[in-house]
C-alpha cells in the first residue's frame, strides 16, 4: 500500500462520522472521502472494495454498496464486491491479487460493516488508512484500502455472528444508499479533475 503524503493536520487519521439519518450525510461523507483521497496523490485510478456477504443482514452493507455503485455504472470507478459477487473472508486475498493485476497502483476505498457501542449504531465513519475486515468476529484477514468507510450496524461484545444476522435490513439499506451516493460523487469529482489535467 502506498503511504499518504505528509499532512500538517495531526487529526487527519481520526475517522469522521455522521448518523445515516442526517440530511447532509451523503454530502459530508463525500467531502471527507475527497479530503482523505487527496492524501494519496500520484495515481488516477480509483477502486472500491466492498466487503461482506449477502448471507448475513448486518454484513450485507458492503455488497449492497457495491451493487448500487455497479448499477450507477461509473466507468471511472472499479468496484469489487456486490450481492452477486461478494468479497468476503474466503476470497478476500484472491480479490486483492486480482486488483493488483487489473489496476496499476490505484487508490482504494474499502467499505465494510462493523459493530460498536449501542450509542454508535447507525453512524457512518470515514477514515484514513485501511479497514481491518473480520476484526469484529475475531478473524485475521488482510488490511484493505488507503481510506475506508464503515457503517456501525449493531452492538459489539456478545455473540457477534448472531448479532450481525439479526440486524435490521431497513437500516443497512439506508446506510448503503448514503455510502454509495458519497462514493459515486467522489468518483465523479476525481474523474472531472483527471480530465482537466
Amino acid at each position: 500500500m502506498r503511504q499518504p503524503a505528509p499532512t500538517p493536520d495531526p487529526g487527519s487519521d481520526r475517522p469522521t462520522r455522521i448518523k445515516f439519518t442526517h440530511p447532509s450525510a451523503p454530502h459530508r461523507c463525500a467531502d471527507w472521502l475527497g479530503e482523505k483521497l487527496q492524501l494519496y496523490p500520484g495515481s488516477r485510478e480509483l477502486a472500491c472494495i466492498c466487503i461482506g456477504t449477502d448471507r448475513s443482514t448486518g454484513d450485507s452493507l458492503g455488497p449492497l454498496v457495491g451493487t448500487q455503485l455497479e448499477e450507477m455504472a461509473a466507468p471511472f470507478l472499479r468496484v469489487y464486491g456486490t450481492l452477486d459477487e461478494p468479497v468476503h473472508a474466503v476470497n478476500l486475498e484472491n480479490t486483492l491479487i486480482r486488483l493488483k493485476k487489473e489496476m496499476r497502483n490505484p487508490r482504494v476505498i474499502a467499505v465494510d460493516a462493523c459493530l460498536g457501542q449501542l450509542s454508535s449504531v447507525g453512524w457512518i465513519q470515514v477514515g484514513n488508512g485501511p479497514v481491518r475486515p473480520g476484526a469484529g468476529v475475531n478473524k485475521q484477514l488482510p488490511e484493505v484500502g488507503q481510506v475506508h468507510v464503515t457503517g456501525i450496524v449493531n452492538v459489539a461484545g456478545f455473540m457477534e455472528y448472531f448479532v450481525l444476522q439479526n440486524t435490521r435490513l431497513s437500516m443497512v439499506m439506508k446506510m448503503a444508499n448514503v455510502i454509495a451516493s458519497a462514493i459515486h460523487s467522489v468518483a465523479e469529482t476525481e474523474n472531472s479533475r483527471r480530465k482537466s489535467l
